[in-house]
């Protein structure tokens, strides 16, 4: 059996990876179906269901996993999210979400007019690929976590789910 990613971002990929070291694990792109920046915890996980749901149907007998950085909002408050799916050979679709931070006035600024989160880390940060990297909970959490880090958590919670079920 064979785990597909919805991705190319290294740091999706090795998060599966690690969760699954005995699997041959795949990056291929797929379309979200969603906003380039999702804007809540809906569109997020609707991001990574639709991400898994594809890579699983390109790929029978096979496991598809989606994960889906976004932002959502709770009162005048940005906060990073994250959300992953799971979607085996069967059609079951297991989710999880994980870490949330607030994000700096900055940072919403940016979003708000229609930059993707990963841009407006580049440029405030003056740095490149941040989202391939640290991400956004790398630079905020000053190294204490990272991207990677995030979505092996996400993993982790989507692999315990669908082992219980076999």
């Amino acid at each position: 059996m064979k785990i597909y990613v919805g991705s190319q971002n290294p740091t999706k990929i090795e998060s599966v990876k690690s969760v699954f070291p005995d699997m041959e694990v795949i990056g291929m792109e797929v379309e979200s179906k969603v906003a380039a920046q999702p804007f809540s915890d809906e569109e997020t996980l609707e991001g990574a269901i639709n991400r898994a749901r594809e890579c699983a149907s390109q790929n029978k007998a096979n496991i598809g996993i989606g994960l889906e950085g976004g932002v959502m909002e709770i009162e005048d408050d940005l906060y990073l999210c994250n959300w992953g799916a799971l979607v085996d050979s069967k059609e079951n679709v297991y989710t999880a979400s994980g870490a949330r931070i607030p994000l700096p006035d900055e940072i919403k600024a940016g979003l708000e007019k229609g930059k993707e989160l990963g841009e407006v880390m580049d440029e405030y940060t003056d740095k490149h690929d941040v989202r391939k990297k640290e991400g956004a909970i790398g630079i905020f959490t000053n190294g204490v976590i990272h991207r990677e880090e995030m979505f092996t958590h996400v993993v982790k919670l989507l692999k315990g789910q669908w082992s219980y079920d076999q």
